[in-house]
């Protein structure tokens, strides 16, 4: 499987205390904001990769506050699915459109942790240079 990025996913127990804890304790420089009220997260960045904090929610198909999980950008979602699958992973969720516009399946390792198969869609944001022009 070809991964083009990644990211560790915190869903922490607090927000506030974790986000000031990754942005002022261990001083990550901020990657991006995103959402708002219950919606809202931070990504950090860290080394050659990220760390995401944001707030869990009940409808989160049983992350509970506290848990962990990995995020894994490939090129196409359904290709890296049928990969894994014949390699004997189990699939959790098969790709999906989700509301904030990415193409997300779950499958979980050994232990439970929850891993994200993300493809970013061409007219996305995150593919957008929003710097001023």
């Amino acid at each position: 499987m070809e991964v083009l990025s990644s990211r560790t996913i915190v869903h922490p127990r607090d927000l506030e205390r974790s986000t000031a804890f990754y942005r002022d304790g261990l001083g990550l420089a901020v990657a991006r904001e995103f959402g708002s009220g219950a919606s809202r997260g931070t990504v950090f960045f860290a080394g050659g990769g990220f760390v995401e904090v944001v707030d869990a929610r009940p409808d989160d198909a049983g992350q509970p506050a506290g848990a962990v999980a990995l995020w894994l950008q490939v090129r196409d979602v359904s290709a890296a699915v049928a990969e894994a699958e014949a390699r004997g992973v189990v699939v959790v969720r098969p790709p999906v459109l989700e509301p904030w516009g990415l193409v997300e399946a779950w499958v979980e390792d050994p232990d439970g942790i929850r891993v994200h198969l993300v493809e970013v869609p061409e007219d996305h944001p995150l593919r957008r240079d929003t710097r001023p022009q």
